[in-house]
């Protein structure tokens, strides 16, 4: 079996002899665990950041797509009745299907967080996954702002979390 720099063992080298070190040890453990490269890797300065993935074959796979996960909450600030399935539905089938009838997914969840009176907050969630195309982030990030508006609006909510990030998919 082929020995591998452990990362102590490269404390000492700095610039491009560490970063080749690490990239080499990297590269040979990826190829160890699962018999070939499936992803094309490079070691950052203090990240590892992954290009495009890549098959064992070495054809490029995937396109440029952005995934946004909006996180809804169910309790109301002003002591109103929470939003219940059937309401939360309602909203995807007027609001979301829409904007994003190619697809989406909702999962159930519990979240936490701190009100705008300092208050920790318990409450019953939803948490909603759209893909679309990194070519269409202009026109749907308008979507998704209308989508996180009118959630707020109708169900007096402090707030509707967004996270982004960029990816590849193949459908």
């Amino acid at each position: 079996m082929p020995r591998f720099p452990h990362p102590a063992s490269t404390k000492g080298l700095t610039g491009p002899k560490q970063h080749t070190a690490l990239t080499a040890a990297a590269a040979a453990l990826a190829v160890l665990a699962v018999g070939a490269p499936v992803a094309c890797a490079t070691l950052g300065d203090d990240a590892l950041s992954a290009s495009q993935p890549v098959t064992s074959a070495g054809v490029a796979r995937g396109k440029a797509y952005i995934e946004t996960r909006l996180f809804f909450g169910t309790e109301r600030p002003d002591g109103g009745p929470d939003v219940t399935d059937r309401q939360f539905l309602t909203f995807v089938d007027e609001e979301v299907t829409p904007r994003f009838p190619n697809g989406l997914t909702i999962q159930d969840g519990r979240g936490q967080w701190r009100d705008s009176r300092g208050v920790i907050e318990r409450e019953r969630s939803y948490e909603l996954t759209l893909l679309y195309p990194a070519s269409e982030a202009r026109v749907r990030d308008v979507q998704i702002e209308r989508i996180r508006n009118a959630y707020e609006k109708a169900y007096a909510q402090d707030s509707v979390a967004r996270i982004e990030e960029h990816t590849t998919a193949d459908f």
